[in-house]
This record gives C-alpha cells, structure tokens and sequence, in this order.
C-alpha cells in the first residue's frame, strides 16, 4: 500500500523536528497498511525526544520517484557523498552535541567501522577533529568518526569526568550517554556494531579506557593518548595526584582482556608517561590471566621525533596490545595538525596507527 497524503505530511513534520525514529514508524505503518496518527488533538507535540538524534543541518525534502505502469520498482542505493556534520543527541533530559564524518559511500547499505573520538580538557569536538585528522584518514579506508562533545555545565573546562565514581560505572554518567549515543550512530548512520572502537586524548583517554572496560560488548579496540588507566582516581584530589606521579600501583587488575593501543610522550609534563605504561601493563597481565600467550615485538621509530613501538602479538600473529612511546614528545596528539589545539605535527601519527590497529579487530 502506499502513502496517504496525510501520512507523508505527518512523516515530513516529525522529520523536520528531529524526530527520526517516529517519522519512520509513520513511513512503515503506512507502507504496511497501519494506520498512521493523524495531525490534530492526538498529534504528539514536536519536541526532540530522549533517545534521538537532531540534525542541525537544513533538511531537503526529496519526491519519491513514481515507476512507469507494468514496472516493476527498483530503487538501487543512491551514492553519498562525504560529509561533516553538527548534530545534537538528547538523553537523559540533556542535549549533548557531537559531530559526526562520513566519508564518501558508493552503497549506503553496507555497514562501516565507527571510531568514536574524545577530546581532552580546553577542546571541543571541532577542533579535536582538526587537529587530530581523524576524517582525512577515514576518508581513505572508509570509516565513520563520531566526536562527542562535553557538555560545559558538567565540567568548565570541557574535560570529561572521568574520575568521578558516578562515571565509572555501567549504565551511569557520561559512559552511559557515550555508548547510547553509539548505539543511535549506528542506527542512523549504517555503522557496523562488530566494528566500533574509542580513543581520546587527556581526560578523553582516561574516558575511552573506562568505556572499553565497562563496555567491552560495544567497542572492539581501545586508544588511549596521554591518558590514564580506568579507575586511577575516585575524585579530583586523586586525580591530579595520579596525573603527576602515575597510578601503576594502585589501579585495579584488567577484567578482561581488551585490544589497546598507547601513545604518550616521554616529555608529557601533565599526565605522567607511567600511567600509560599501566595502562599496557594491564591489557598484559590480563592475556596472562586468561591463559593467552602472547610474543613481544620492538621496533625503534624514525623521524622527526623518535620513538619506541612495541606490540603484543597473538598466536596468529596479530598485535593485540599496541604501545607507542613517543621521545620528548608533549602532552599533544602525536602526528597532529598545527591548526589544532595539543597538537605535536613532529611525532609519528597516532591517527594512522590507531586506525590501523582498530581495523585489524572485530567483536564476535
């Protein structure tokens, strides 16, 4: 059956007020024969809900084609092309902007990797993403990049909270926003739910390695740059404490085993080079733990600034645990771009090397 007139105008309106997954319940109701709501008393008010997604960018509305009488229809996937937008996600009774790339799609259909990026304190997802080009690097191996934001009103300095016990459990705080909000992405957007990954920087590493020991069903392969181990402090005292003389001694064993990959400079004068080393340390103990055998791999790196590569790789002879020790390197994204804020354009590109080592991993 096809689309009343009255259905397509309800659809329309909820599309335009962001209300996505209604406008589309409308769609099907009406393509299935369900009867759809009719606009009037019964009409629901066009406010954004919880759990959806509002684009901020212009919405065109596209006629349906009409196929020619004794025609079977057939409507092959349209091409995308690459784009970069501003939205808005809504839980919980807040609206957290986050942007999102996609890069250019001959078939919408097929699934892609999601890598989701968290900036460090004084960043916002704009400027994480210029500085990081993290889009330039999805552009050639086909990714989507998802770049929360974190909300000013929860931290001044737009750092994300990750040392507050309230964030450092399932279904809680920031964590719980986050990994919805990947969920939506991967609704919306035709992401692959085998093939999600987080990385950040600062307090978006300390962020990233919480999600990936909370959410080890969501996210495949963790980055952690300049960042610190999941539950290294319990409040912003222990915080500071852990970001100056590291928190190898006192964190908690690994639950499980996650594939990680580590940058940090020896140079960082804010978060001590140690708590990158307990980050790997514990991905480490954690293959041991489980009975996993893994063989150690170093390589020195060349270049501008120098640095150390080591890997642990499994029985296959993939690396499972990455660790990149950047020489003098500041506490900066490794690789950046200059027009971006904590950059470091001289060391080797955390970007590529992340990506690299997300894609070589699959939940399941």
């Amino acid at each position: 059956m096809g689309m009343t007139t009255e259905a397509m105008a309800l659809a329309t309106q909820l599309t335009r007020a962001g209300r996505l997954a209604e406008a589309t319940r409308v769609i099907q109701q009406a393509l299935g024969g369900g009867e759809a709501r009719q606009p009037g008393a019964s009409e629901p008010e066009l406010e954004p809900s919880d759990d959806g997604v509002i684009d901020d960018v212009p919405f065109r509305e596209i006629a349906p084609e009409t196929p020619r009488i004794g025609t079977t229809a057939r409507h092959a996937p349209r091409p995308r092309a690459a784009s970069f937008t501003a939205h808005v996600f809504v839980h919980r009774g807040h609206r957290w902007r986050y942007r999102l790339y996609e890069p250019e799609r001959a078939d919408p259909t097929v699934l892609l990797p999601v890598i989701v990026m968290l900036h460090g304190c004084k960043q916002d997802s704009e400027d994480f993403a210029r500085g990081t080009r993290m889009n330039d690097v999805a552009a050639r191996d086909g990714f989507l990049v998802v770049y929360p934001e974190q909300l000013r009103k929860a931290n001044q300095m737009g750092c994300w909270n990750w040392f507050e016990p309230q964030n450092q459990r399932r279904d809680a705080g920031e964590p719980a926003m986050i990994a919805a909000l990947v969920a939506s992405v991967l609704a919306q957007h035709g992401g692959d739910p085998q093939r999600v990954y987080v990385a950040g920087l600062s307090a978006g590493g300390a962020m990233a390695a919480t999600l990936g020991e909370l959410y080890p069903d969501v996210f495949a392969a963790v980055g952690i740059h300049s960042g610190l181990p999941p539950r290294a402090a319990h409040d912003v005292q222990s915080a500071f404490s852990a970001m100056r003389k590291g928190s190898g001694a006192i964190v908690p064993a690994a639950r499980s085993l996650l594939p990680t990959i580590v940058f940090h400079g020896s140079g960082d004068k804010t978060v001590a080079p140690g708590n990158g080393e307990a980050v790997v340390q514990r991905q480490v103990a954690a293959a041991a733990a489980n009975g996993k055998r893994l063989e150690r791999r170093e390589e020195r790196v060349s270049g501008a600034r120098a640095g150390t590569r080591i890997e642990w790789l499994d029985e296959g002879g993939k690396p499972v645990v990455e660790s990149w020790q950047v020489t003098a390197g500041p506490h900066a994204w490794s690789g950046g771009h200059a027009t971006g804020s904590f950059t470091d354009p001289q060391g080797p590109s955390a970007s590529e090397a992340m990506a690299a080592f997300f894609l070589r991993h699959r939940r399941g």
